[in-house]
């Protein structure tokens, strides 16, 4: 996780993988830790480009994205 000024501010790992449907995989992601503060927050996942959230989205753990 990135913060505004894209630094590494918290790093976490994916979860167990599941399967609701055919061609689709789900993973949870947690990411421990994350300072507050920042005004967005930017998470990367295995070098596929950021999302970029709020800092309401993060805090409230409003993470979705796709790896396809």
């Amino acid at each position: 996780m990135y913060g505004a000024d894209s630094d590494v501010i918290a790093t976490g790992h994916l979860g167990d993988s599941n399967s609701p449907g055919y061609g689709t995989c789900t993973f949870d992601v947690s990411v421990p830790d994350v300072p507050k503060g920042e005004k967005f927050y930017k998470v990367e996942v295995s070098h596929r480009g950021t999302l970029q959230l709020t800092a309401k989205e993060a805090e409230n753990g409003e993470f979705a994205g796709t790896l396809g």
